[in-house]
């Protein structure tokens, strides 16, 4: 599980710090810099995958739109506190170059000891968090690439912790972009995944196979008791197509991808993710395109997931289905300083609302709350206590 990320020089995120339970729901108001915290997200994890030219492509960005135009700065530089069964507490640490679109220098520790260090076109592994000397295994870098080394480095030259540590990064999957429109697309295959806007939806169904399409299927017929069937064929030239099939009276009727309702296709996407083999799931705006009625199914199934999970929303209504504790733990309030940088703390830490907790609910204390007030307390909290409060980095 990823505990804490901080970067600098990514769009509005300057000195940026965040910490991140197993749901975290991001809150604030329009422009504050919940979407670009799931951009961050995927871009860090775009470090262990290695290839950042179609990962710009992808979002119709140019290199110079990563960097904020608060600072003077040219590298994005990243830290990530990383959480694994078998090795505890990793750290990783890079600053990305923007012109050569890879990590000029890098460092990633395990215990103490560090496990990676990238400089000067150089590189040292240490495979064994046991071994003590980067000495012996300091590299001339010989090769090209983007991202971190690590995105080309093999699991026999890198060893077990930072293994890990690339798999958990590299299984962070983004879809803030899911639109109906992308997700009624034919598509003629996957590469395993849905795309940042569910545009694969149906090449991903049919290569998962039908046991995997029949318990999506017993999980929306929790909301949907209608539904009969989810049906996938290839089609000539490799397109595949998407059917959604509904019982009435007796009679199915089968309906295709492009005449589904939205509502459908969004829950039938987000499942399909919590059913999928990635660490740490994106969703923008998650409430988008659901009925209210179906609102509780949804976010149940996301706080209950075994992946790690990332939401925004600007419905209170989601936080209504939050029991206290994990809204205080994961709900984060974003808001922009003085100098337009994002800022985050975690909203139930802040007084007023902590007060509010106590005899409403997450959503009606949210609800009753100005969020444009909101930061002119928080500065306040910072003024008093002679420091920065953004304690959701912590």
């Amino acid at each position: 599980m990823i505990h804490q990320i901080r970067i600098d020089n990514f769009k509005s995120l300057v000195d940026f710090e965040i910490g991140l339970s197993r749901f975290s729901c991001l809150v604030g108001l329009n422009g504050a810099g919940k979407s670009t915290v799931l951009q961050a997200l995927d871009f860090i994890s775009q470090q262990m995958r290695g290839d950042i030219d179609s990962w710009l492509e992808q979002r119709q960005w140019e290199p110079r739109d990563l960097g904020s135009k608060l600072t003077a700065k040219q590298n994005v530089d990243i830290s990530v506190q990383v959480e694994t069964e078998k090795h505890g507490l990793i750290e990783w640490s890079a600053s990305f170059n923007r012109q050569s679109l890879r990590c000029t220098t890098e460092e990633a520790f395990c215990d103490g000891v560090r496990l990676l260090k990238v400089e000067d076109a150089e590189f040292w592994i240490d495979r064994s968090v046991k071994q003590g000397s980067l000495r012996d295994v300091r590299s001339e870098i010989m090769f090209e690439y983007q991202g971190s080394i690590l995105s080309q480095l093999k699991r026999k030259q890198i060893g077990e912790p930072l293994q890990a540590l690339k798999e958990v990064l590299a299984n962070i999957r983004s879809l803030d972009l899911l639109s109906p429109e992308h997700l009624r697309q034919r598509t003629r295959d996957s590469a395993g995944h849905l795309g940042l806007g569910g545009q694969k939806l149906s090449a991903y169904l049919h290569e998962q196979g039908s046991e995997v399409r029949q318990r999506l299927l017993e999980k929306l017929q929790h909301a949907y008791p209608q539904l009969a069937s989810i049906d996938t064929r290839s089609l000539r030239s490799g397109w595949k197509h998407l059917d959604i099939a509904e019982q009435f009276s007796g009679k199915v009727l089968s309906t295709p991808a492009r005449h589904v309702n939205d509502g459908l296709l969004r829950l039938l996407a987000v499942l399909s993710q919590l059913a999928s083999d990635e660490h740490f799931l994106l969703f923008d705006e998650i409430e988008n395109g659901i009925n209210p009625e179906l609102v509780e199914f949804l976010v149940d199934a996301l706080v209950e997931s075994e992946h790690q999970v990332m939401v925004t929303t600007h419905s209170p209504v989601i936080l209504n289905y939050l029991e206290d504790e994990v809204a205080k733990q994961g709900v984060i309030y974003l808001y922009k300083n003085a100098k337009g940088a994002t800022q985050s703390i975690r909203l139930f830490e802040i007084p007023s609302l902590a007060e509010k907790l106590q005899f409403m609910g997450p959503g009606e204390a949210f609800i009753d709350t100005q969020l444009t007030e909101l930061a002119t307390e928080i500065q306040s909290l910072s003024a008093k206590g002679g420091k920065d409060v953004s304690a959701a980095k912590r």
